[in-house]
């Protein structure tokens, strides 16, 4: 792999790019702040230009073959391989991700990329439905366009490639602009491994940038037919209004708040034990993650107990530690709004049955019980290692309180009666319920997306082929066919 100070550039139409603005972006290591990269940031006017380019070269990769599709994205998963470690160390450094949560996201990305090769046959197939003996008609998948892709700071590089992949696998071309503040993991070093795997230019360009330099031009821009996010419910609303405006499609992936409902027939222990790697996997930076623990009253003594006790003990510090369980939060704004979180949670009068504190740059758990379920603790996605331990009475209040909330992402339901917990999955308003275990999970092959507040569409194969694609039926009258006038 190159050196991060080779690919701190943008990539337009195949080549390595310094941006125009006069402003650049120090990217940052979370845990001390120390100067990973520093990118010159592209303009408004070189955006533009990367959708010109990409629309142009979206009109000669639609045309290209199945086995040239797939030897591309084969060669890209060849380049992520080969540099694994540098990838991996990449992500924790610019994430503040653990060791763990790199590799996890390491092998998501690489899914994501390997899956793509299997429905890289999809466009172009013809598919032909009964008609009458004189019409034959025949249904096409051709490719979208263009597409406009942008990502997050926390999970950059698989969010990046579940986009990006699908989208040439699929013949369509894309710009790509992830979270400035993870521009290399998100960004560069996707554009590095389809540079290395020969991908045509123009294909796939990757923009480091900010919003302050580029305004809405990833979503007002004419070329795009798509506009791909990851990231906040209000930020998402802003681009579906946009794309409304605009007939743009969108696939959006929004904010969540998780319950992990405990029924009153659970496995107390178990409960314990994926409550703990869902809440706090990443500080709890992530739209899945546990954000609200709705428990039986039955059990809701011994479950805090036990809860409590394993939260104080997970270690915290250095990310490049192999035992680091709670590394730091992003940046200083996502730090300051986890402690007015924790100020405002005071004040309402929820307890506090683990007092965390701020060390350098990391937050250390933080878990509230007696909490209401209305209450803004409660129904605020919250981002950083806090939990909370709400009490239901009954096994339906429990239901009736994790749909409680305007979003709709993960879910998970522990039970003993399994087919039970299928039922009341069911009525659980939410993209994805998880039985017996927790909310954060993900596969390139399941409908991943949420309802309400969370989003639309779905990733996942074969959902996202129908998400990137255009439906087209074309009939052929194979008699002369006599008309009335």
């Amino acid at each position: 792999m190159q050196t991060v100070s080779v690919i701190n550039k943008s990539y337009i139409n195949g080549e390595w790019t310094e941006g125009k603005s006069s402003r650049s972006h120090d990217i940052l290591n979370p845990y001390d702040r120390s100067v990973i990269a520093n990118i010159r940031l592209a303009t408004k006017e070189q955006l533009d230009e990367a959708f010109e380019i990409a629309k142009n070269a979206q009109k000669l990769w639609a045309k290209s073959t199945v086995k040239e599709r797939r030897h591309v994205l084969q060669k890209a998963a060849e380049y992520l391989k080969d540099n694994r470690e540098e990838c991996v160390q990449t992500i924790v450094r610019e994430t503040g991700g653990t060791i763990l949560k790199a590799n996890v996201e390491f092998h998501l990305t690489l899914e994501f990329l390997e899956e793509a090769i299997k429905y890289a046959d999809e466009v172009y197939q013809v598919r032909e439905i009964a008609g009458s003996s004189e019409k034959l008609n025949h249904i096409y998948r051709l490719p979208l366009g263009v597409i406009s892709s942008i990502s997050p700071f926390n999970f950059p590089m698989n969010l990046s490639m579940r986009t990006i992949a699908p989208a040439i696998a699929l013949g369509n071309s894309v710009v790509h602009k992830p979270d400035i503040q993870v521009g290399l993991s998100g960004g560069s070093i996707i554009a590095k491994a389809f540079e290395y795997a020969g991908l045509q230019k123009g294909v796939l360009n990757v923009i480091l940038t900010d919003i302050e330099e580029i305004g809405d031009g990833m979503l007002t821009n004419p070329n795009p037919k798509l506009i791909s996010f990851t990231g906040s419910s209000a930020v998402g609303r802003h681009i579906g209004a946009i794309a409304g405006q605009n007939l743009k499609r969108v696939a959006l992936e929004l904010g969540g708040n998780s319950p992990f409902v405990v029924l009153s027939d659970a496995d107390v222990d178990q409960a314990v034990n994926a409550a703990i790697f869902g809440k706090f996997i990443h500080q709890g930076q992530i739209c899945m993650i546990i954000n609200r623990i709705i428990v039986h009253q039955d059990l809701y003594d011994e479950f805090v107990d036990k809860f409590v006790a394993r939260a104080k003990d997970l270690a915290f510090g250095d990310p490049s530690n192999p035992k680091t369980v709670i590394g730091p939060l992003i940046n200083e704004k996502q730090l300051e709004k986890a402690l007015q979180y924790i100020e405002e949670a005071k004040q309402e009068g929820a307890t506090v049955a683990l007092e965390g504190e701020r060390i350098g740059n990391v937050v250390t758990p933080f878990v509230f019980t007696n909490v209401d379920n209305s209450s803004k603790l409660a129904q605020t996605e919250l981002f950083a290692p806090i939990a909370t331990i709400i009490k239901a009475t009954t096994d339906n209040e429990a239901i009736e309180m994790a749909n409680d909330t305007i979003y709709g992402l993960s879910s998970s339901i522990f039970t003993s009666d399994l087919a039970r917990g299928e039922e009341l999955a069911l009525n659980i308003d939410s993209g994805m319920t998880h039985i017996n275990d927790q909310t954060v999970n993900d596969a390139p092959n399941i409908p991943f997306g949420g309802n309400k507040a969370s989003g639309l569409g779905r990733f996942g194969n074969p959902w996202i082929v129908d998400e990137f694609t255009v439906t087209k039926w074309v009939s052929v009258q194979t008699t002369k066919r006599h008309y009335p006038f």
